[in-house]
């Protein structure tokens, strides 16, 4: 078996991704925190995470008979991205392919190559929009741990990483879960352009400026706006401030890898305002079909894009 997991780590590390564990397919750690947060009404108008909370609860409910979660890591670190006059900001993440897109069809050919090994094994990927704590697999399969702006922060490496899970009925040797901290550090929650980050670890989306841009439907409070400053989708501030993506004196990080081809650039990471604020609905498209952008429709897009171009106005 043990022999099997590193030819499998291997081969997942072959498809582009940089970091891989395995965690066992226990109830997440951080599940009845989950719901605490839910409670409070921090999901904002995501009403999903209400509605499928009892499928978090443990992964049997994606994949009955579920033994261990790989866990993968991609890369995505990008170069400075200051703002400029006149353009808005587009969150590293979404500038390449959509994320969704890519890590499935990596994890897919990484499944394929499992159950050939073991016939009869049963697999299922989730990337992102599946009702699974990911970060709390990653924290079990010693990718990362949770940083104080609820991102999964590995020690070496950083934070920026998009993450995908392959459950599976194989019951693999786990790795050993990370540890990490941020001690006395709180850049990430003093930098929150609308203090979203409420306490280390807990982010109230309903003032979140990703869940702002992207997520939230019809008009934006007025109050968020001015603070929304030029992002029109996404927010990397909490990132863009943690030391842990920064190489650090007497701690030098391991140099990140280029991000994977399919995830390089294919839109403006600073788009100007104007132009979109004039798009149609059939340009939107034409730009951004097949990247995360298209999450937010074009009515989110123009809407993001005027309130962005107020507040270069004013500045």
């Amino acid at each position: 078996m043990h022999e099997l997991v590193a030819a499998l780590k291997a081969r997942v590390l072959s498809e582009g991704f940089d970091l891989v564990g395995i965690a066992p397919a226990v109830p997440p750690p951080h599940y009845s925190t989950y719901l605490e947060w839910l409670a409070c009404g921090m999901h904002a108008e995501m009403a999903y995470m209400l509605r499928q909370s009892h499928l978090r609860a443990h992964p049997q409910s994606l994949l009955p008979g579920v033994r261990s979660i790989l866990v993968a890591a991609m890369n995505y670190a990008r170069g400075p991205h200051a703002p400029q006059p006149g353009h808005g900001r587009i969150a590293a993440y979404a500038w390449g392919r959509d994320y969704h897109k890519v890590l499935r069809s990596k994890l897919r050919r990484v499944s394929t190559w499992l159950v050939s090994q073991r016939p009869g094994t049963r697999t299922r990927i989730c990337v992102d929009s599946a009702p699974i704590m990911e970060r709390d697999y990653a924290l079990l399969a010693g990718i990362g741990w949770f940083g104080k702006n609820a991102c999964i922060i590995n020690t070496q490496r950083g934070s920026y990483f998009l993450l995908g899970c392959l459950l599976t009925t194989l019951d693999l040797p786990s790795d050993v879960p990370a540890e990490g901290g941020c001690g006395t550090c709180r850049l990430c929650l003093d930098a929150c352009p609308t203090g979203a980050i409420v306490g280390p670890g807990v982010v109230d989306a309903r003032r979140c400026v990703s869940y702002l841009t992207i997520e939230k439907r019809g008009p934006i409070p007025e109050d968020l706006r001015p603070k929304m400053q030029d992002w029109v989708f996404g927010c990397d501030v909490c990132q863009h401030v943690c030391p842990f993506n920064h190489p650090r004196e007497n701690a030098p990080m391991r140099a990140a890898p280029a991000p994977d081809p399919e995830m390089s650039a294919r839109v403006d990471p600073s788009p100007l305002l104007r132009e979109l604020v004039e798009l149609t609905e059939e340009e939107f498209v034409g730009r951004y079909a097949g990247t995360a952008l298209m999450r937010a429709k074009h009515s989110g897009l123009v809407r993001n894009a005027l309130i962005a171009l107020r507040n270069d106005e004013r500045a």
